[in-house]
């Protein structure tokens, strides 16, 4: 046996490329002893999720645009709060049919289509896991000041050119390392991961809160102080402050089918999101706005980042209680950003790289991809240049705002609701997915139309100089970019009907492939792409219209 054959995941002998790309165990419905994702686990995943590092600053960027904290505050709820039920509805068909992004993705994009959308996304949680490995390193640093001093003072022995010290880089490495056991564990169990780390973040959160409003003996002066803009241009600073935060979520849009494809019945994945997104961040950036108004009281200007604040803390000679609660405070952010990482970023990538290499990669392995080229892009020297990188950051959330355009539109407006699964598996021309060889040039040419509208106002973003109104539909770009794929995908649909078009809402698997209750047998056909879908039934057909 090669070392090629060595390396392939497992999967039945003689089973060919084709086969493995179109059905494997990572891409087939998840069966039911594995969706185990209930209410609880879903607030769990939320509120862990929200208490990061940049959620705790995410306000800081619209106070420094002229805002006032209660306006920036304002702005994350209805940001948070907007972006929330397009979360539950692009995790929808997860919930119904129990399919992760890759696959429902196939349903607009088409079998060999949907290969862009998943590279995409799987490109970007590779860029992000290095991201906020590179964070979780600060974190890992103020916890080892507290415990040993000394450790701000090793010397560096890597070069100018790196990047980065000796002590940064180390713990930069120990926060890579502790993170791969989180990586081994399947998206089932992962949940236990968020709900310890719901409970663990939060008693940090509050407990940092109380105790620099105590150190600065009230709650310091940004509370008190307005808004230095006034008309069109705080009205516009609101608007490219909360969609900043739409901005955000974009990735978590995207992927949404990916957790919710575990959920133990479709309502678990409903509400939970609706109520815990808008308010589990909130609260969070609430906590974060007080904190560094305490600071400006205690250090004379502003600290946003908690990560520097903890640091200030402990310059000096701090006692040891102050240090414990350093300690502590940082150890709760340390398992805030492997939470989010793992959520964010490794899962993601698992799912999208399995889709794209199933010969080699299943979810367990994508997650280490992830980690390995997390570490591999020098993650510190990008955030450098943080203004821009953050912008080119932002601007990536135009195309996948384009993709959840087109997949969104498709499952409520195109084929409301009906699901040929045993096709999202089956290369055969007849089938609902196949299009034109593989790809849905409909949902190419509205995600093509939803980016170039931005195009122009991303230009500006950049420093060039282009017209107000291309600047205004950039600061919506979510909008515009989901909005107008949105439209071009339902005009080019009823132009050029699709095979399955449906006349009214109902969420089924015509193909009797896969019950979305879990009474029905699972592969019809044991040979992989050969699902036979001739039990199809006259009164389904009567609900389905190929037109």
């Amino acid at each position: 046996m090669g070392l090629l054959q060595k390396l392939e995941v497992s999967h039945a002998p003689g089973t060919s490329y084709q086969q493995m790309f179109l059905l494997n165990d990572d891409l087939v419905p998840v069966p039911p002893e594995k969706r185990t994702w209930r209410s609880r686990n879903f607030f769990a995943f939320w509120i862990a999720d929200s208490f990061n590092v940049n959620t705790w600053m995410i306000v800081s960027s619209m106070i420094q645009l002229g805002l006032s904290w209660w306006q920036a505050w304002i702005c994350v709820w209805i940001g948070y709060g907007i972006v929330a039920p397009f979360i539950v509805m692009n995790a929808r068909p997860g919930a119904i049919f129990h399919v992760t992004f890759p696959v429902v993705a196939r349903t607009s994009f088409g079998i060999y289509g949907s290969l862009w959308c998943t590279f995409n996304r799987g490109v970007m949680a590779c860029i992000w896991y290095g991201v906020q490995a590179s964070i979780g390193g600060d974190c890992v640093k103020v916890m080892l000041r507290a415990m040993w001093p000394s450790v701000n003072n090793i010397p560096n022995h890597l070069p100018e050119s790196s990047g980065t010290t000796t002590r940064d880089f180390m713990c930069f490495f120990l926060f890579w390392l502790i993170s791969l056991p989180a990586i081994w564990f399947p998206i089932h169990q992962i949940r236990h991961l968020f709900t310890v780390k719901s409970i663990v973040t939060p008693i940090a959160g509050i407990t940092f809160f109380i105790w620099c409003i105590v150190k600065a003996k009230g709650v310091g002066p940004i509370v008190s102080r307005p808004s230095s803009i006034y008309g069109s241009d705080l009205g516009w600073a609101m608007v490219a402050s909360l969609m900043s935060c739409i901005s955000n979520m974009a990735t978590l849009v995207t992927n949404a089918p990916d957790f919710a494809s575990r959920a133990t019945t479709p309502s678990a994945a409903v509400l939970p999101q609706l109520i815990t997104v808008p308010l589990s961040f909130s609260l969070v950036s609430f906590i974060g706005i007080i904190v560094s108004s305490s600071s400006e009281t205690i250090y004379g200007e502003a600290i946003w980042s908690p990560i520097d604040l903890l640091g200030r803390f402990l310059d000096g000679n701090p006692s040891h209680a102050t240090r414990f609660g350093v300690w502590f405070i940082s150890f709760a952010f340390i398992i805030a950003q492997l939470g989010t990482n793992i959520s964010a970023n490794s899962i993601s990538a698992g799912c999208d790289l399995t889709a794209l290499f199933p010969r080699f990669i299943n979810i367990r392995r994508g997650g280490y991809v992830a980690a390995i080229v997390g570490i591999c892009m020098l993650p510190w020297n990008l955030l450098k240049s943080s203004n821009s990188f953050a912008s080119y950051l932002s601007a990536y959330s135009v195309f996948l705002s384009s993709i959840a355009g087109v997949m969104i539109t498709e499952y409520y407006m195109i084929r409301r609701g009906h699901y040929r699964v045993a096709d999202l598996y089956d290369a055969r021309q007849e089938g609902w997915y196949w299009y034109t060889w593989g790809i849905n040039f409909r949902a190419y040419a509205a995600y093509i139309a939803g980016i170039l509208i931005n195009v122009v106002g991303f230009a500006g973003a950049t420093g060039r100089t282009v017209p107000l109104a291309a600047t205004r539909i950039y600061q919506m770009s979510f909008f515009t970019g989901f909005g107008v794929s949105a439209l071009i995908y339902y005009l080019l649909n009823r132009a050029f009907p699709v095979p399955g078009l449906s006349k009214e809402f109902e969420e089924v698997d015509v193909s009797n492939f896969y019950d979305p209750h879990g009474t029905s047998t699972a592969v019809k056909n044991e040979s992989m792409g050969e699902a036979d879908s001739t039990r199809d039934s006259k009164e389904l057909d009567r609900k389905v219209d190929d037109a």
